[in-house]
């Protein structure tokens, strides 16, 4: 495995964790949660689709939710930097201490 295939592992967690977290903001449940996340893990694989950030900030304010762009990056980057640590992901690739940090974040 080469640098570049664990940076995009890294990517891809990141934009899943980031996605269950949106998808729970956008009021989407269940199926349409976990097809809401995958798609945004999927999209760090296109390079047309890799904004990541934009689309959520498109998301949201089409749903009406109140988030800045810093308070969308700070999330990206602490789940980044948590999809770099193997050793904390579960099998079912969410991780257990992004999950906890979505929680806080929740409570603001």
């Amino acid at each position: 495995m080469t640098l570049f295939d664990d940076e995009v592992r890294r990517i891809i967690r990141r934009n899943k964790l980031r996605g269950i977290l949106a998808a729970q903001k956008l009021g989407l449940l269940e199926a349409a949660a976990a097809a809401y996340s995958d798609a945004l893990a999927m999209d760090a694989l296109d390079p047309d689709r890799s904004d990541v950030l934009g689309r959520i900030r498109k998301d949201f304010d089409a749903a009406g939710v109140v988030q800045s762009d810093e308070q969308i990056l700070v999330v990206m980057n602490e789940f980044l930097l948590q999809a770099g640590d193997p050793q904390a992901m579960r099998s079912d690739g969410i991780d257990g201490a992004a999950v906890t940090i979505a929680k806080n974040l929740q409570r603001r």
